[in-house]
């Protein structure tokens, strides 16, 4: 490769990090700015055209498969590439943020995949993007340990035969990295994330035997696969390794992808490994996208909302025939649960829900799932081992007994559960909860035993804000108004400095978590996504 010319691009307002140097080669500046003059243009464009797509649906309630591709989903001759050895048994993933404490753990899980996090898990404080960025690299070159300050415990890694395969997350289009800017304007955070990773590793991690793999939040139509794919098809050329390198699991956690899953895989077929199937996101995108559309739309307590849902049900069951009619590896849900310490019997109730979830799971023809925590890893483990038994996966379950209508994937009123005011006070309470932590830069937190990250914190201020907009009317006779969610959260922010003490709550980011959660979830112009103008106030 020739040397590359100067970039132009300019480290802003950071304070300097320890071996940020490291990232922040020249080369590498110069690789992720050539990204962005290429491409951003047309993220601008697709960012537009969702705009356009919500106020479609908005006038019409409806969404239906794409009339314009239809002979795509029409071929069958079509596969994706067949997916490289170290991505053919995906049985287990475990989740999570690239603290050097966790990147270990993760690595060491005993799950067949780790799903590096820079997005929902992740708040996009410089010291995150960059230092999870030197702990992936010192974990290719096994030059990473850690020792707990608090416990004095040691971590380091396992031999390398026995460390999960790494598929990294990059942040959605939507986000912008106020820290790096090209030509005065800020550079796509997703840009960011994978042209540093994937300049610094890509021939690194095919020395190891397996490659840049990546997953692809937030999509929300075929033609920003088509943007991802050629970006994937530039950046192999520039840095000189084989197309098809790449590969890419693309979560279908948005409503309108989920009318595009042969399309999408079709967009990216020379680099596609999978879908995956999330939930709160999902969820969230439901909300957003028909929060216009009455009663019939108004989703109930998140926790009511279960996979069994026949929306929820439709959803993941096309997903699977869709990935194996295409050869594609179908990826479930997470499994949030946090284990007590010190309550054996939670422990006990949650294992068996967990248990039920990934039977179903595999059951239903999913080739792996999601877990958040090492302990869920021999369970998830068990489950699928009994349904694929030596086989790594089971794409050969092509589900031709899945139909699915276009109404069923958005027939939220089939399921037979109503908002609850405990689910109102549960949506501040966590919602309050996170965007605290979220501001001191922790995206992946503990909350009442669950792992929570970006996704839970937009359903819940979601929710609260389709309530008081659908006037619902909870089971106790109270009326969903901004007066009552400024109630709850009052009594919730009282009970939380009662909870902790003076001290900490002075300390932490509490009052402005509650001012957030309430502006996002009470402003008549609905934000697209709280991260953005949570963004704003995230120091770091």
């Amino acid at each position: 490769m020739s040397a590359p010319a100067p970039s132009s691009l300019a480290v802003v307002d950071a304070e300097p990090l320890p071996r940020q140097e490291e990232v922040l080669t020249e080369a590498a500046l110069a690789f992720v700015a050539e990204l962005h003059r290429r491409f951003t243009p047309r993220r601008d464009e697709l960012l537009a055209r969702r705009a356009e797509r919500r106020a479609e649906i908005a006038r019409t309630s409806t969404l239906d498969f794409l009339p314009e591709t239809a002979a795509i989903r029409a071929d069958d001759s079509w596969r994706v590439a067949p997916a490289p050895a170290a991505l053919n048994d995906r049985r287990v993933e475990i989740t999570g943020p690239t603290d050097r404490k966790m990147t270990i753990n993760a690595l060491n899980s005993g799950a067949k995949v780790w799903l590096a996090d820079f997005e929902d898990a992740s708040a996009p404080t410089w010291e995150n993007v960059i230092l999870g960025q030197v702990n992936l690299i010192d974990a290719y070159t096994r030059n990473i340990d850690f020792t707990d300050p608090k416990s004095g415990k040691s971590y380091a890694l396992k031999p390398a035969e026995q460390l999960a395969t790494v598929v990294m997350r990059p942040r959605g289009w939507h986000l912008e990295e106020r820290h790096l800017t090209v030509d005065g304007r800020q550079v796509p955070g997703a840009l960011v994330d994978f042209g540093l990773y994937f300049f610094h590793n890509a021939q690194r991690l095919i020395d190891l035997g397996k490659g840049p793999y990546f997953y692809l939040p937030k999509t929300e139509s075929h033609l920003e696969a088509r943007l991802w794919n050629d970006v994937f098809v530039f950046a192999q050329d520039y840095v000189g390794v084989p197309q098809g390198t790449v590969r890419a699991t693309v979560l279908i956690e948005t409503i309108t992808a989920a009318y595009e899953m042969e399309e999408i895989l079709y967009e990216l077929r020379d680099h596609a490994a999978g879908l995956n199937a999330g939930r709160w996101d999902y969820l969230f995108s439901i909300v957003k996208n028909f929060r216009d559309g009455g009663a019939k739309f108004v989703l109930p307590d998140r926790n009511a909302v279960t996979m069994t849902a026949p929306f929820m049900r439709a959803y993941t069951e096309l997903l699977v025939r869709t990935c194996h009619k295409r050869g594609a590896h179908a990826i479930g849900g997470m499994a949030a649960f946090i284990p007590s310490r010190k309550d054996a019997e939670v422990n006990k109730v949650a294992f068996e829900k967990v248990k039920a979830d990934k039977e179903r799971e595999a059951n239903d023809g999913f080739d792996g799932s999601w877990v958040a925590h090492p302990d869920l890893v021999p369970i998830a483990m068990a489950c699928f081992d009994a349904v694929l038994g030596e086989k790594p996966n089971q794409k050969d379950r092509l589900r031709e007994d899945v139909s699915v209508a276009p109404g069923d994937l958005i027939a939220i009123d089939s399921l037979d559960a109503r908002p609850t005011y405990d689910g109102l006070r549960n949506a501040v309470q966590v919602g309050i909860r996170y965007i605290e932590a979220w501001l001191r830069g922790l995206g992946a937190v503990a909350i009442f035993n669950l792992m929570e990250d970006a996704a839970t914190a937009e359903i819940s201020r979601s929710q609260i804000w389709q309530w008081i907009n659908a006037g619902v009317v909870f089971e106790n006779g109270e009326t969903a108004t901004p007066e009552l969610a400024r109630k709850v959260a009052a009594e919730e922010l009282a009970a939380i400095r009662d909870e902790i003490g003076e001290d900490a709550f002075t300390a932490g980011r509490w009052q402005q978590a509650h001012d957030l959660l309430l502006h996002v979830s009470l402003d008549a112009d609905y934000a697209d996504f709280l991260t953005l103008p949570a963004y704003e106030q995230l120091v770091g």
